[in-house]
């Protein structure tokens, strides 16, 4: 249909390519009734109240009045559907997947990790705080370490602070106190850092070292206690000398060939449109597919942007016990959700909805496609550390830079991030590579989307086409070959622990 994009057969709206304006025909006799924003829905024939409106095949919402062929189809039209019940999921085990196409390579240059697992992109050395108390003292000692120190280890790429918000005035023991300490813990061991630890703590914290370090390193070649030190030039000199111990041993990593099965990758989206989920997250889906299937270990996340299309999930774990893990993530944000008095559908923004996204699930139906098609092999919850390889669910909040901080601490060492809105997200930690939508972003954003797919949508390519340009990208920039945009002009968010436990 010229000018529309109708993703199933069922689909009984269709998705506007442009701005459509009012009485332009297209085929099978559908004629807009008014003007059309660009990534919004027409509907494709006579809606009646309480009738399904289905995109991707699946019911987005129920329609709240008549609507009639050629009419604009927006949030205020639709009444949402109940959720999906997670205690009635089924699985089917996928052990007969195989994707069809071939990876057109096998092997990246990496760092290989002391500590065994996963293979770091980047060599960083990385200063963890055990509270907030200490990250001024803490930001001035890294600027000095950056102008000062870090030019003589030319083999070191960045000195990064993990300064978050947690550590202090909040109820260390209680039992979601586990999730923002796991996090912080394994934070540390991310393989971007080169099993270098260095950890800067106050003194008078609830969060003390021991919590977060075993006894072997629990030590003064790896702690620094602030309140031990007489003033602030001490402080910065007792941070500069540790960091340089560090960074001497961190300048005699080498990249070497590595195979795929020691990457470990994020998929994440932000500031969606509705064509997040024909062409950007569609792309990353197919390279996810490859990288999967080359042997590498993809994430994908955000609890609310897949509940809706958990059930459709769920058919692709490959156990009753990882569907089971599944379903308990699942219920477990449920209620966190329900704490606060709120559900799922407080989670389109504004701009989502402005993108013509009318509703969580049709979020959520264009979020999954980042997870291609590859069989599920591990559910984790919010900043554990996968114990398998290949595609895995890892379980965070939708918020960007929350869940791009819980998948750094589940160990992945590059991000690969779609928008459609368009922002400017980034992490210090690991390389994001920018995906767009839509192409007009890319133009208005030249020198901040790394890959275009909105091409897709004109059929000016295609989604195996650039599925393939994402995936070399991808091994390129985890080769170092290439610096993707955010890192190139070192945009970076905060570090966001997440928190669900009490602040007291």
């Amino acid at each position: 249909m010229d000018g529309f994009v109708k993703v199933n057969s069922a689909d009984n709206v269709a998705v506007a390519i442009n701005d459509i304006e009012k009485e332009t025909a297209f085929l099978d006799g559908v004629c807009a009734r008014s003007d059309i924003p660009r990534g919004h829905k027409i509907a494709l024939e006579d809606i009646s109240a309480g009738a399904p409106i289905i995109r991707y095949g699946t019911t987005l919402g129920y329609a709240a009045r008549n609507i009639r062929k050629g009419e604009w189809v927006n949030e205020s039209m639709l009444k949402l559907p109940p959720t999906p019940d997670v205690t009635r999921m089924t699985f089917s085990a996928m052990a007969g997947w195989d994707f069809p196409h071939t990876p057109p390579k096998t092997t990246f240059e990496g760092y290989r990790n002391p500590k065994g697992g996963f293979a770091g992109t980047r060599n960083i050395l990385a200063i963890t705080t055990t509270v907030q108390c200490v990250a001024g003292v803490l930001n001035i000692a890294v600027d000095r370490i950056r102008r000062e120190i870090l030019p003589r280890y030319p083999n070191v790429d960045a000195v990064v602070p993990i300064n978050h918000a947690y550590g202090c005035g909040v109820a260390i023991d209680a039992p979601d106190a586990a999730i923002p300490i796991r996090a912080i813990k394994n934070l540390m061991d991310n393989p971007n850092f080169g099993g270098e630890i260095m950890v800067v703590a106050l003194g008078c914290e609830k969060l003390t070292a021991d919590r977060i370090l075993g006894e072997e390193d629990n030590n003064r070649d790896n702690v620094i206690v602030l309140q031990e030190l007489e003033g602030l030039e001490a402080m910065i000199g007792a941070i500069s000398k540790m960091a340089e111990s560090k960074l001497k041993r961190l300048n005699e990593r080498k990249r070497e060939t590595l195979p795929l099965s020691e990457l470990c990758i994020g998929a994440q989206c932000g500031g969606s449109d509705s064509f997040s989920g024909i062409t950007a997250n569609l792309a990353v889906g197919f390279a996810s597919d490859l990288l999967v299937k080359a042997g590498a270990t993809m994430l994908f996340s955000e609890v609310t942007e897949v509940r809706d299309a958990v059930h459709i999930l769920a058919e692709r774990c490959v156990s009753r016990e990882v569907c089971k893990k599944l379903a308990d993530e699942m219920r477990w944000y449920d209620d966190y959700l329900e704490k606060g008095r709120v559900d799922r559908s407080a989670n389109p923004t504004p701009g989502n909805k402005k993108g013509g996204l009318s509703n969580i699930v049709e979020k959520a139906m264009g979020s999954i496609a980042k997870s291609g098609t590859a069989p599920i092999v591990e559910a984790l919850s919010p900043g554990e550390k996968p114990e398998r390889r290949g595609l895995i669910f890892a379980a965070t909040p939708a918020s960007d830079f929350v869940c791009g901080t819980m998948q750094l601490a589940s160990g992945i060492t590059l991000q690969v991030f779609t928008t459609g809105r368009g922002t400017p997200y980034g992490l210090a930690a690991a390389p994001v590579i920018k995906v767009s939508s839509r192409t007009s972003l890319k133009r208005t954003w030249k020198d901040l989307i790394d890959i275009d797919a909105g091409t897709i949508a004109t059929g000016e390519s295609s989604i195996e086409k650039k599925g393939m340009e994402l995936f070399d990208y991808i091994i390129r920039a985890a080769s170092g070959e290439v610096m993707p945009a955010a890192e190139k002009y070192g945009i970076a968010n905060d570090i966001c622990i997440f928190n669900p436990a009490p602040i007291t």
